[in-house]
């Protein structure tokens, strides 16, 4: 250290040291606070609801897992002995590390919302950030689904899914009745493939309240959230004129297509009690979703040039269609039903590790340097 930075840390040094001098000793126990709020407000700003997207990934591979090591008695379930071979603290820890991750962006945007309104106020105008409102009750349901802990049909279970289900269906009423209601909202004006996450918290709270065994409560669920999921899907097909665009590095938010077929055949398998003909059609339409965007790599080769946030949109969908694959293999108990479910599962994982290590070793890109920016005007990464 050369001698002229020695003596800049000396002078801060005792500036510090005569300002702690003359506080008086309620400043005293104050200033630590202000330190952390200093040193959080930069952090917390740069938090968006986009980050959850973390967190639908982590929730969904937990159930996976869950699902996975279920006992089956079936000989081609290949991938079922792996998971039985595997200790379940592998699943726990796993599911951990998902309630960690959830609870920290969770409190991290509740700061957000505390010390920086405004922006969460942006965030609910934008057409895109608005559908990311429903990705942490959407992730804090996939979590109470794949609890090891709490048993479905016990009272915590019914409160926490109360708790969880609520700011959906609030959500539901707000954005739904913006569509119909408010000249500027219109769907089809808005519209974009993010609009889905909205059906997907209907669907997700479906299937838990069918595990509950609330039927009516999981048809009403079900309905209002399959009932709108007709209208997006057929006004994004459509491509209106005037419609708002979806920027380049938020592509990967295509796989959502995928996503949402694969829930309601989840949800439905358990109103029913049995993957039926109407699941079977909902998971069928996820894989030939699944094949159109996997037979189209240029899309995606803009938005794969530098890591961001955005490439977390990759996981959620195919760890939800291993879900349903694997259901449809329990239902089917074929070789050719259980090697699908196989490959759709290992590429679930490994898209997840490959993610987590970008993300380990990115950690600089995963939330930027520099100020934040909420103009609604641009996009979120």
């Amino acid at each position: 250290m050369s001698t002229v930075d020695r003596s800049h840390v000396i002078e801060l040094a005792l500036e510090a040291s005569i300002i702690t001098d003359q506080m008086s000793p309620r400043q005293h126990c104050s200033f630590p606070l202000k330190m952390i709020k200093r040193s959080l407000m930069p952090l917390v700003s740069k938090i968006h609801a986009g980050y959850f997207r973390i967190s639908l990934s982590l929730c969904s591979q937990a159930l996976l897992w869950r699902t996975l090591g279920e006992p089956i008695a079936d000989t081609h379930s290949t991938i079922r002995g792996i998971f039985h071979v595997m200790p379940s603290t592998a699943v726990t820890l796993l599911w951990s590390l998902a309630l960690f991750t959830l609870a920290l962006l969770s409190f991290s945007y509740v700061l957000r919302c505390l010390l920086h309104f405004d922006m969460v106020k942006s965030e609910f105008l934008h057409h895109v950030s608005v559908n990311y409102m429903f990705a942490p009750w959407i992730s804090w349901l996939l979590l109470l689904q794949s609890c090891p802990f709490i048993a479905q049909k016990t009272l915590p279970y019914h409160v926490l899914w109360w708790i969880f289900t609520l700011p959906v269906v609030a959500l539901d009423i707000k954005i739904y009745g913006q569509w119909f209601t408010k000249g500027k909202r219109f769907l089809s004006t808005v519209a974009n493939p993010t609009s889905q996450l909205s059906v997907i918290g209907n669907l997700v709270g479906a299937r838990a309240a069918a595990q509950m065994g609330w039927r009516e409560s999981a048809i009403c669920m079900f309905s209002l959230g399959m009932t709108h999921y007709l209208v997006i899907f057929v006004t994004l097909y459509q491509r209106l004129t005037g419609n708002k665009g979806l920027p380049v590095i938020l592509r990967p938010v295509f796989f959502l297509f995928i996503a949402t077929p694969s829930v309601a055949s989840l949800a439905w398998d358990s109103i029913s009690g049995s993957f039926d003909e109407s699941a079977k059609m909902l998971f069928f339409l996820s894989l030939f979703l699944f094949m159109c965007l996997a037979t189209r790599p240029m899309l995606f080769k803009k938005s794969m040039r530098k890591y961001n946030i955005a490439w977390w949109a990759y996981s959620f969908p195919l760890t939800v269609l291993a879900l349903a694959s694997v259901e449809y293999a329990r239902e089917v108990k074929g070789g050719f039903a259980h090697a699908l479910s196989l490959v759709l599962s290992s590429l679930s994982v490994l898209i997840l590790l490959l993610l987590m290590v970008l993300t380990a070793t990115s950690l600089n890109l995963l939330v930027p340097s520099g100020q934040p920016d909420d103009s609604v005007s641009s996009p979120m990464p």
